[in-house]
């Protein structure tokens, strides 16, 4: 009996000295990666060239509203996503959390043909890219592919098409429905996005992607692609 209590006195003092603290700063630190910024690893190559495998991403989740931590109730909203920003949302299919550029609002109406896209029935500008220039942002692999310049949102950002491969390329005039958004990655030919999912509610867009805090190349040992750390998103 002596024995018991004095182990219920050690781990009592163990708990006040050391676990309440320490469950009070991962509740904390939950708490604010919830509901005020986040940070996300990126597996796949769906966003590149704007952002790439083993990129790890800084996310504003107060960029649209404010929630309830750990959950999707919000205490205030104060905007929503705006054409062209790169936000986190759930897939409305399977629920995996993405990262996609915001192509079509709601209202919107939208077209697209041969990767060039048409919203309100304006077409987008395009500039082609030199293979030259992208390979300085990601490597060898660069010459594998074609580039341009999408002028969408505020400021144009560049796209990358797959020569050879099988993709939904074009897709008739459609209106997106109220609180609903349209998303795709900047990879146009490799990316899973409201082609194949359709649209995604406000609900599930969690929050806006706004730079890179690091990254490295799955491809080369994990070694630090040192240029982008800490870089900007757009």
């Amino acid at each position: 009996m002596r024995c018991r209590k004095l182990w219920k006195a050690r781990l009592l003092g163990l708990w006040r000295g050391w676990g309440r603290p320490i469950l009070v700063v991962v509740l904390v630190l939950g708490s604010f990666r919830s509901a005020v910024a986040d940070w996300n690893d990126v597996p796949t190559g769906s966003m590149r060239p704007t952002i790439l495998e083993g990129d790890r991403i800084l996310v504003n989740k107060l960029a649209y509203d404010l929630k309830v931590p750990f959950t999707s109730w919000r205490f205030a909203e104060w905007g929503g996503p705006e054409r062209g920003d790169i936000v986190v949302c759930f897939s409305p299919a399977d629920g995996r959390r993405l990262v996609k550029r915001v192509i079509g609002l709601p209202g919107d109406r939208l077209e697209m043909v041969e990767n060039r896209l048409i919203v309100n029935g304006a077409a987008c500008g395009y500039e082609p890219l030199s293979v030259a220039s992208m390979e300085a942002v990601i490597g060898d692999a660069a010459g594998d592919f074609r580039w341009a310049t999408e002028a969408l949102g505020d400021a144009p950002h560049p796209i990358m098409i797959t020569p050879g491969q099988r993709a939904l390329r074009s897709f008739d005039s459609f209106t997106v429905p109220e609180g609903q958004y349209f998303v795709m990655g900047d990879n146009r030919d490799q990316s899973g996005d409201s082609r194949v999912f359709g649209f995604v509610p406000r609900r599930k867009i969690v929050g806006r992607a706004f730079g890179i805090a690091l990254s490295v190349d799955p491809d080369h040992y994990y070694l630090p692609r040192w240029k982008r750390f800490f870089s900007g998103l757009r």
